[in-house]
């Protein structure tokens, strides 16, 4: 099982930016599906955005022109370029793999508020 150690939140206001980073340790990384995720208290966890080892992703629709995932093979990076923030958008976001996910990490908190 893999390993992800996300980091990058904070507070920002509304329509602001921010980009979330996640190392990970996983095996065969450029070969793996890895996602974001994110959950605000008492609901579940909702994928946010998916990157497959050639780079090509999908997004939730309510993120989509809004959110950008990327990655590094070589680093064993993700990333994920937020623009636009909206209230809604305020939650814990977590990076794992798309098929099975476990092993989560702390996640990094995103509070978009005035």
């Amino acid at each position: 099982q893999g390993q992800f150690v996300e980091s990058g939140g904070g507070l920002v206001q509304p329509g602001g930016s921010l980009r979330l980073s996640c190392a990970a340790s996983v095996s065969f990384f450029s070969l793996v599906e890895l996602a974001w995720y994110r959950q605000t208290p008492g609901k579940q966890r909702d994928l946010v955005a998916e990157i497959r080892g050639d780079g090509s992703a999908d997004y939730r629709d309510s993120v989509k022109g809004r959110f950008t995932i990327s990655r590094d093979n070589s680093k064993k990076m993700v990333w994920l370029q937020m623009n636009s923030l909206k209230p809604e958008d305020t939650a814990t976001y977590y990076c794992n793999y798309v098929t099975a996910p476990n092993n989560w990490g702390h996640g990094t908190q995103v509070t978009v508020s005035s």
